[in-house]
Parts: structure tokens; C-alpha cells; sequence
């Protein structure tokens, strides 16, 4: 992919100049507006330099999640709550994963209508190897300095608290 021109002007700044000729919020709608164009640009940086490891981001995350727990293992219904995503998304996250050799899915030792994915030595390596990739990235973050990547951290706990998200 051949990289793209900047535009001679800010797109979502005459967006909101437009959306105030006819709508009110305009600086949430500017906000919005701006936070899910970060949010591609970010992922798509991030699901790039995962690519050569056979990973997209949100599969990085299940992996980042298993190696946290004692076991290296949780079950599939534990992994959405802790990332917060529908069952669907985490069975087909869990199957690549499985496809790849990263994760094994086996019988719940005590439900036996449930499955756990346990993390594989091959995972922890890959693991580790993207883990390096993303912080040298700064998680996409680069342009944002420590003061203002917590300060980030800050103003989006409140939407998040507000939806329940803990």
C-alpha cells in the first residue's frame, strides 16, 4: 500500500462545521468523531505489525489475557467478560488461535458443557515476540507523550465507568 497524502485540511474539523449549520453537539460530535478515527488508526497500525506473527490485535489481547491467569488457561466464556465482547467473537478468536498452535481448547475439567483455552508453549513465543513489536509501537501511540497518554487514560475512564464497563 502506497501511503496516502495528508488532506489540505482537517476533515473532521469541517465536519463539525458542517454538522453545526444543521445539528446541535457539536463538540461530542467532534469528539466521537475524532476517538473512532484514532481507534482505525491505531488498530490498523497495530494489526499490521502483528500480521508476520499470524495475529490481529484482538487476538494479541486472549493471549495477553491467558498469561496473566496462574494456569495459563480460562474458560471461553471468562475471556468476553474479561475483554468485554460477545461469546461469538471470542469462539472464532479462540478456533485461529487453536488453528495456529497458540492456544489449545480443552474439555472443562468440572463443566463439562465448557471449554478452556489454554495457552500453548508456541503462544508464550509468540506471545512474547509481539509484546516486543507492540511496545516498541508505543501501542500506536507514539505522538502522545506519558502525561498525555494517562491523561487519555483519564478523560475515557468516565464513558467507560458510565456503560457499566466495572
Amino acid at each position: 500500500m502506497s501511503p496516502r497524502q495528508p488532506l489540505p485540511f482537517d476533515p473532521i474539523d469541517e465536519a463539525a462545521r458542517r454538522w453545526s449549520e444543521h445539528y446541535p453537539q457539536v463538540t461530542r460530535m467532534h469528539a466521537v468523531t475524532s476517538l473512532m478515527r484514532v481507534h482505525q488508526l491505531v488498530l490498523t497500525e497495530l494489526d499490521e505489525l502483528l500480521r508476520p506473527l499470524g495475529l490481529t490485535f484482538a487476538r494479541y489481547e486472549v493471549l495477553v489475557l491467558l498469561s496473566f491467569t496462574k494456569r495459563g488457561e480460562l474458560p471461553l466464556g471468562k475471556i468476553g467478560e474479561r475483554l468485554q465482547v460477545h461469546a461469538t467473537s471470542v469462539t472464532s478468536l479462540v478456533r485461529r488461535l487453536a488453528d495456529a498452535g497458540l492456544i489449545d481448547r480443552v474439555q472443562h475439567p468440572d463443566d463439562g458443557r465448557a471449554f478452556l483455552a489454554r495457552l500453548t508453549a508456541r503462544g508464550r513465543e509468540v506471545l512474547a515476540e509481539a509484546t516486543t513489536v507492540i511496545t516498541e509501537a508505543e501501542f500506536g501511540l507514539g505522538s502522545l507523550d506519558e502525561d498525555q497518554a494517562r491523561q487519555l487514560s483519564a478523560v475515557l475512564h468516565g464513558p467507560r465507568a458510565a456503560a457499566g464497563d466495572f
